[in-house]
């Protein structure tokens, strides 16, 4: 068996910083297509393993270059990274110890490859997210409306609406083709994931796009990634309320509203938010509830692939 060669890549917006354990060496290279391709090249497919923070969009040409030269690369949590360094005794904080510190959690805990980067699922991503900074535009638009009072003032914000409406309607558009257009599996989850209750084109499209692990994770660990899983706050006799904390807030809230349509839609959704209401007298709590529940049948759905049956 070859040893895995774990390199450490801290990413920035400009700049990447490489460690390479198996030579010792640190190495900053702009974060631009052609000095990344210069390095991926000098990799070994065999043995080296990229460890990198995720960044949003920033790594973006890097896992691209990495696939396509056929080396395995993990993306983690930033916090979860700087929470390990600190449990390893590494109080101080640059691009290069954090270099380091990526490469160290990689010889670790040996963490398993990313699944391949897909440009029409990243097209899918980038329009939705266009399109929720919109709708958030057009809200807080609406809210100053409620507050005007001079004529030529809401005469501009309603141009205003109606010229964002406009473009969220161009963007939906855009994002049904996209989908219609990707390649055949995403097409088929994409039909399965709108049969469920409450889950329009738009949130079915965010779930493909953003929670790639839909369908291939147990409930339990779908429902952390995606932030609907109660963590417990106990300690000795004290029996601390559980809460949500943390996951993928764009999958979050558009499940929390689609849960809301799904249990007026959904007998059996609807005995469920009845019973938890019920139990605990918070409607948000019930809502909640009825979220992760439609999270797990999505999941399921996927993993069966099957369409909802009520």
């Amino acid at each position: 068996m070859i040893p895995q060669n774990y390199v450490g890549c801290d990413v920035s917006k400009d700049t990447l910083d490489f460690f390479d354990p198996q030579s010792g060496r640190l190495r900053q290279i702009r974060n631009h297509p052609k000095a990344i391709g210069s390095f991926v090249a000098g990799l070994d497919g065999g043995c080296d393993f990229v460890v990198m923070e995720a960044t949003g969009v920033h790594d973006r040409l890097l896992r691209h270059a990495l696939a396509e030269a056929g080396i395995g690369f993990a993306r983690r949590n930033p916090m979860q990274m700087r929470r390990f360094a600190q449990a390893d005794g590494q109080r101080a904080k640059t691009d290069k110890i954090d270099a380091r510190v990526l490469s160290r959690f990689g010889e670790r805990y040996r963490p398993q490859a990313d699944a391949l980067p897909s440009r029409e699922l990243e097209r899918i991503a980038a329009l939705s997210r266009r399109r929720d900074q919109l709708v958030e535009t057009r809200a807080r638009e609406k809210r100053h409306l409620g507050e005007a009072f001079e004529g030529a003032i809401i005469a501009d914000i309603k141009g205003v609406i109606d010229e964002l409406s406009a473009r969220i309607d161009v963007l939906e558009k855009a994002i049904a083709q996209a989908v219609r257009n990707a390649d055949s599996d995403t097409a088929r989850d994409y039909d399965i994931l709108v049969s469920a209750p409450g889950i329009s084109l738009i949130t079915a499209a965010a779930l493909i796009a953003h929670l790639p692990e839909l369908g291939h994770r147990t409930p339990k660990t779908i429902a952390s990634l995606v932030g609907l899983a109660p963590f417990n706050n106990d300690s000795g006799k004290k029996k601390g309320r559980r809460a949500i904390a943390g996951g993928r807030r764009r999958i979050r809230c558009a499940l929390y509203m689609a849960s809301l349509s799904a249990k007026a839609r959904c007998p059996r959704l609807a005995a469920f938010y009845q019973r938890i209401l019920a139990r605990s007298g918070s409607r948000k709590l019930a809502i909640v509830a009825v979220a992760r529940k439609l999270l797990t049948i999505l999941n399921a759905m996927l993993r069966d692939q099957v369409r909802f049956n009520a």
